[in-house]
């Protein structure tokens, strides 16, 4: 697309979400000096980074910031945090997004409680080619004043998937009888030691996932299980094995990542967790107070409550008039979807990506940040700081810049292709591969580096849960 194409001259980029990777779009933009608007659906930037906010992440501040945030924020006086602290989700919203969002390049373009219902192109459908690629987008929101319309020059989606998680059943839709016992099952990451409490207090729960959020739960959980008599933790997976779960331990370049498996493991090898392997589940039903879940293997457990930990998907719903290519597996950017398949990838290095992966037929629409990566659980903040840096290149002209793409990402400790890899396998990869990893001359990293997946607690020693 042509940063000059008839028709779009003088209109902003729109960027759809103000969570981390959102605002490090809102952050390039500005100090490119592109003009641009930022909707976010929620009351707050980082409205769903905060609905985890008691979740320590396993990766310190100096990796959560991105560099063009970084520079903006220091030149207004910007304290940052310890770089070897591990924030809080509360705290990067508090002592990051929210001081981010507030400084006077961008908060003059943040528009909250937006929440975008679709998006085409002025007076063109998906089907319409002709004069397409001058045509404005036409961006359309709901707020509390009605239904706004935006025009815009291009768009940046970085609005995640943590409202669209993937349901309990093991085939992708929702288990039998789930509509009905919904009201047993919880959304990944409560609050088990704070506000959702006395749901799991003395109760029997079972968790179902095997992700991070999976293990952050159950280490919540346990915890809580010392803590208040007759709390029982049951794990479902449907791999036979946890070792994904536990991870690389040891190995792990990030100790509390490495520590979240090393704690987790234990739990299970002492019976504080029982773990059900290849428990995929078929069915819900609800037996009076409590609720049955079978699997497909006809193995059921009675339980008081249900904590959904199975993952995410995209919501593409809002761009059915512009002209994706999608992967069919994924959903995510055709280019992109082989760099990152976990039935093919499960070590901590990705390859570095930026617009030319993410670009679509339809020129000038970008996913970026978490949606970008469809069904792919691997995400990583850094990752979205780097897309926004080089899509926001490109759509400056700066074409040398967008093209030199650059990835640091540590190592997993766990180089293991198969997902359903036995609890006896090590998983180790030896020596670990290179850390640094560039597309284009090797000139530096650019933007922020790493930070979490998923929101991971790291419990401390004193088994208080944060550290």
């Amino acid at each position: 697309m042509s940063v000059e194409a008839d028709g779009l001259v003088g209109l902003p980029v729109v960027v759809l979400g103000a969570g981390p990777v959102g605002l490090a779009a809102a952050a390039h933009l500005a100090e490119r000096g592109v003009d641009f608007v930022v909707l976010e659906a929620g009351g707050e930037v980082g409205a769903s980074v905060r609905e985890w906010g008691q979740v320590r992440v396993f990766s310190p501040w100096r990796f959560n910031v991105d560099g063009a945030a970084r520079r903006l924020l220091a030149a207004e006086g910007w304290q940052e945090p310890d770089p070897d602290g591990l924030p809080t989700g509360h705290d990067l919203v508090d002592e990051y997004l929210a001081p981010l969002a507030k400084l006077p390049r961008i908060a003059p373009y943040v528009r909250l409680g937006h929440r975008v219902t679709g998006i085409s192109r002025a007076g063109v459908d998906r089907v319409r080619t002709r004069g397409r690629e001058s045509a404005p987008f036409v961006v359309r929101a709901r707020s509390d004043a009605g239904v706004v319309q935006l025009r815009a020059r291009a768009v940046i989606d970085a609005s995640g998937t943590w409202r669209t998680p993937n349901a309990l059943g093991s085939g992708g839709l929702p288990a039998l009888g789930e509509p009905e016992a919904a009201g047993f099952v919880s959304a990944a990451l409560p609050d088990v030691q704070g506000a959702d409490r006395d749901a799991f207090a003395g109760k029997r729960t079972l968790v179902v996932g095997a992700g991070h959020s999976a293990a952050n739960t159950l280490l919540a959980l346990a915890q809580l299980a010392q803590q208040e008599p007759g709390t029982e933790v049951v794990w479902a997976i449907r791999s036979t094995g946890a070792q994904r779960t536990y991870g690389g331990q040891d190995a792990d370049a990030l100790p509390a990542r490495g520590a979240l498996g090393s704690r987790l493991r234990a739990l299970v090898d002492s019976g504080r967790v029982e773990l059900l392997a290849g428990f995929g589940i078929d069915a819900l039903a609800v037996a009076g107070d409590r609720v049955s879940a079978t699997a497909v293997d006809g193995r059921a457990v009675l339980v008081d409550r249900i904590v959904s930990a199975t993952g995410f998907r995209p919501d593409h719903a809002i761009a059915s008039e512009l002209r994706l290519d999608l992967d069919p597996v994924l959903e995510a950017s055709r280019a992109l979807a082989p760099l990152i398949d976990p039935n093919e990838h499960s070590c901590g290095t990705v390859p570095p990506h930026g617009e030319a992966e993410l670009a679509h037929p339809e020129p000038g629409y970008y996913l970026v940040g978490m949606k970008s990566y469809g069904r792919a659980p691997t995400f990583l903040m850094a990752t979205g700081y780097e897309q926004v840096r080089s899509v926001v290149a490109f759509l400056d002209g700066d074409l040398e810049a967008a093209a030199e793409v650059h990835l640091e990402l540590p190592e997993t400790g766990v180089c293991n292709s198969d997902p359903d890899a036995s609890l006896g396998t090590s998983g180790c990869c030896g020596a670990p591969e290179p850390a640094f990893a560039a597309r284009g001359p090797a000139t530096g990293i650019a933007g922020g580096l790493l930070a979490v997946p998923l929101p991971l607690i790291e419990a401390s020693p004193s088994g208080s849960g944060c550290c």
